[in-house]
């Protein structure tokens, strides 16, 4: 694609038209540059939250690495990494069985089916889990109970796991007890289809022409096949954009375990994730500075992954 070039003699004749960008980017340097410099320059202090301060230097970094409960939160938000890249499986699926449908008409319903759940405001979905969560009425138990998988989840942790957290006549703490918050973590969503991304995908998938299938079909392929050979290569860019944004909003995002399990990450801190244990510290403890420290840990965090994923997670077509 050739690039179009502005002369400088004519960026100064048309200097006027700049003046609309100029209310944008005065509300981008204020609301997003210069909070971001600001996390950077009181993260060298100890400070409150107010007018005094006092100059550490690197003490709230050298502080970082000697947080057991920081890096215990590191741990968890990894493994929450690890679950959320298989979630991604669920909505390629759906993605793909929704392109393949031949009526335009059913298409259409199947997008706004999935658009639909969106209007709901995100809190109110939280709540929900938690009330599915709940040990004496919620609808988790319940199902269990109905039927009998709980015998099965009884007979595996004596067999396998080990965690003495199931029982018979006793309901389950999927949110109280330290070894079953990080898979209730894991679970909230399910069947993990997010809307968001199926769209993402069916843009992919709709832009594959109708000659490559064509071709496939020529050529003796499967259904599994065409997936295999011709729908997942191609919407590889798509599923890498869904991957940057969802280690970007896992590493940053701490809502979910602030409303599940409250500020505290729950018991024995099972659920804390480095988002919360900041927000702990700047609002709880008021340790603003050593928040801002932390913040700037995730920050290094998420560039180095953004960077290798650039680097390394290559779309070749």
């Amino acid at each position: 694609m050739a690039r179009i070039r502005i002369s400088a003699r004519k960026a100064l004749h048309e200097w006027k038209l700049y003046l609309f960008v100029v209310p944008s980017l005065l509300m981008i340097a204020t609301f997003s540059y210069f909070p971001a410099l600001s996390a950077v320059y009181h993260s060298f202090f100890d400070w409150g939250g107010g007018e005094y301060k006092q100059f550490l230097g690197l003490g709230n970094y050298r502080r970082l690495f000697s947080d057991p409960v920081l890096w215990g939160a590191f741990g968890t938000i990894g493994i929450l990494i690890i679950a959320n890249i298989f979630k991604m499986i669920p909505s390629i699926a759906i993605a793909v069985l929704v392109h393949r449908l031949k009526s335009d008409r059913w298409q259409y319903w199947y997008r706004v089916l999935l658009v639909i759940p969106m209007i709901v405001p995100g809190l109110v979905t939280l709540f929900i889990w938690k009330f599915f969560f709940d040990p004496t009425s919620g609808l988790l138990n319940a199902f269990l109970d109905a039927t009998h998988l709980k015998s099965v989840l009884i007979e595996l942790d004596r067999e396998v796991l080990h965690w003495n957290v199931f029982a018979e006549g006793i309901p389950i703490p999927w949110l109280g007890d330290p070894k079953l918050i990080v898979p209730s973590l894991i679970l909230w969503g399910f069947p993990w289809i997010g809307a968001v991304g199926v769209l993402i995908y069916l843009a992919g998938l709709q832009s594959i022409g109708t000659e490559v299938y064509e071709a496939a079909e020529i050529d003796g392929a499967s259904s599994l096949d065409k997936f295999w050979y011709v729908e997942l290569p191609l919407i590889l860019t798509q599923v890498r954009i869904n991957l940057v944004l969802l280690v970007i909003g896992t590493l940053q995002g701490f809502g979910l375990q602030f409303l599940l399990l409250g500020n505290s990450g729950g018991a024995g801190q099972a659920g804390m994730v480095p988002g919360l244990w900041m927000f702990n510290k700047a609002f709880i403890a008021g340790e603003f500075g050593y928040a801002c420290a932390i913040g700037m840990l995730l920050f290094v965090f998420i560039l180095v992954l953004t960077y290798f994923n650039n680097k390394y997670v290559r779309v070749d077509k």
